[in-house]
């Protein structure tokens, strides 16, 4: 399995497109819509922001809620919100990935490339698990061995593709041997990916590792205590743990597990709930305006997509949907759907996946050459060279949630522009996750929004979706299969940047995924906390190691 598939993994977590917070900073004031009707929020791309000021008083409790129970804690088990959310705080990997998404090293004193195909890790000796036991270089060759080979049950598969194998070189040193380069590896150890759990604890659990039975063992700065099913997670401050400007201010952290929208905002509006992340807004996302919440946009790799899901069909035909995307005014979803917490972009991976150096320079100049302006004319001249376009385009649009079915609105309305019969149709939030994974769920339909997000700052980490074998890549697209190959064996950042963005200009033409906005990450802290990490990075980085009390 992918770690590709498990972006929005089952119908608990489709469940999450309902909660959310607001007020306040990180370039979130008022805005106004295409109409001229003021929006509840103003994104800035320029003031997303990184951080937040740490606070600094000791708090003995926070409650933090999740938009649905975590299925698993198992790093190799968690690509997703929740999981991940928990996660961040109690494993920590060979590096990791950092507030401003940059990386640096963890549990790896240092990395080494001998050769294109070889990385050394060189393995810090003072960390400990939660447990006292050391961690080892025998820890490491178990965590990262066991998501090798087809059997692997790992959600993060595909950047193990290429290794070949896992060694113990040194009493703190592991050597990862690749099949071939792979620019994705290494930078891929700075997500759950690289994880390192306690083997010996992990084989006495079995099948039951990382579960409410089997419980958990690693090394980062919180400690799982206690697992309650349906109805919370409780971890404790590591007084032991070896970074000590990560040691936390906060002695115990509960995340609750409230799905319901208008449930979930009055707790963070009354203070049962202490904070909160979000990745789409609610319908009832400006009631805690004038709440003691406060809402920061961090820099985030989300955006919103409608894929193409079927061969055949009209939606099938790239010149259908180019023409579609040239109709679709992205300010306007921006506004009417998500109350000015979008950003319209031209491309699926937007400025936070850039980096910094010549690489980030070549691709801010391919993002610029686009434009996310519609053009009518344009799209209705791309129509007429599609041929038949006879039969309806048939959207899956996920019950209850009011950005599917908004969005939808207008892209219909966009449709309907340009002469394309565009229906939906509603599929129950139970059920909408299996869009994902069974294709039986997919007939009948041409295409659905969602969600998506890379894991590290690089556009190929995205674009890697579009090979041939990645299991999210329903339509078996192949049109920059090439140049993605390419990319991926070239391991100078401003080289692999030539072949990604020639991938990305083939990829933005056929659009299997239709880009439809980029979306902040937005934080929900109360007036008695602050500190936590308001970017993609919470993800990865124990986000809450920097919640403290505020004077």
């Amino acid at each position: 399995m992918s770690k590709r598939s498990l972006t929005l993994v089952g119908a608990a977590a489709v469940v999450a497109l309902t909660l959310t917070a607001c007020a306040g900073n990180g370039g979130g004031g008022g805005g106004e819509k295409t109409n001229g009707e003021a929006t509840a929020f103003s994104v800035d791309r320029d003031s997303l922001a990184s951080t937040t000021e740490p606070g600094t008083k000791p708090v003995a409790d926070v409650t933090w809620n999740l938009p649905y129970e975590p299925l698993s804690l198992d790093p190799m088990l968690t690509f997703n919100y929740a999981e991940n959310t928990v996660d961040a705080n109690l494993c920590e990997g060979l590096t990791r990935i950092t507030p401003d998404l940059g990386t640096e090293n963890a549990l790896a004193e240092s990395v080494e490339n001998p050769n294109d195909t070889t990385v050394v890790f060189n393995l810090r000796t003072d960390a400990k698990f939660w447990d006292g036991s050391p961690v080892t270089a025998d820890d490491v060759v178990f965590s990262l061995a066991r998501q090798v080979g087809p059997e692997s049950a790992t959600y993060w598969s595909d950047y193990f593709k290429n290794v070949a194998s896992v060694e113990k070189t040194g009493d703190a040193q592991v050597t990862v041997k690749m099949t071939q380069p792979d620019a994705l590896f290494e930078q891929g150890m700075s997500s759950a990916a690289g994880s390192i759990v306690s083997k010996a604890f992990a084989e006495k659990a079995g099948e039951q590792f990382g579960t409410p039975k089997g419980g958990l063992m690693c090394s980062g700065p919180f400690k799982l205590d206690s697992w309650e099913p349906g109805k919370a997670i409780n971890i404790v401050k590591n007084d032991a743990y070896w970074d000590k400007n990560l040691i936390p201010k906060v002695d115990k952290l509960s995340f609750s597990f409230i799905a319901d929208e208008s449930t979930a905002i009055n707790a963070l509006r009354s203070g049962d709930v202490d904070g909160q992340f979000f990745y789409l807004p609610p319908a009832g996302l400006s009631q805690l305006k004038d709440s003691d919440a406060t809402i920061t946009f961090g820099k985030s790799y989300i955006f919103w997509s409608l894929r193409a899901i079927q061969p055949t069909g009209t939606f099938s035909n790239p010149k259908v949907r180019e023409a579609l995307l040239e109709a679709i005014d992205q300010q306007a979803i921006a506004d009417v759907v998500f109350q000015g917490t979008s950003i319209p972009s031209p491309v699926l991976t937007g400025p936070a996946y850039f980096g910094t150096g010549e690489a980030a320079e070549k691709f801010q100049k391919a993002y610029d050459s686009y434009t996310v302006k519609p053009d009518i004319a344009k799209a209705k001249e791309l129509l007429a060279e599609a041929g038949d376009i006879s039969k309806p385009i048939v959207l899956g649009v996920q019950g209850s949630s009011a950005v599917h079915e908004q969005t939808a609105n207008l892209i219909q309305a966009a449709g309907q522009a340009i002469g394309l019969k565009i229906e939906t149709k509603v599929i129950p939030v139970e059920q909408f996750g299996n869009l994902y994974f069974d294709p039986k769920a997919r007939e009948g339909l041409d295409g659905f929004f969602t969600t998506y997000y890379g894991n590290v700052t690089d556009p190929l980490d995205v674009y890697t979706t579009f090979t041939p074998d990645s299991t999210n890549n329903f339509i078996k697209y192949d049109g920059a299969a090439k140049e993605l190959e390419d990319a991926r064996k070239t391991l100078d950042p401003s080289k692999r940047a030539d072949y990604t963005i020639a991938a990305q200009e083939k990829i933005t033409q056929d659009l299997p995924w239709m880009p439809m906005g980029d979306l902040p990450v937005i934080l929900v802290q109360n007036k008695k906390i602050s500190g936590a990490v308001p970017s993609s990075a919470y993800l990865g980085y124990p986000w809450a190691a920097t919640i403290g009390g505020v004077e």
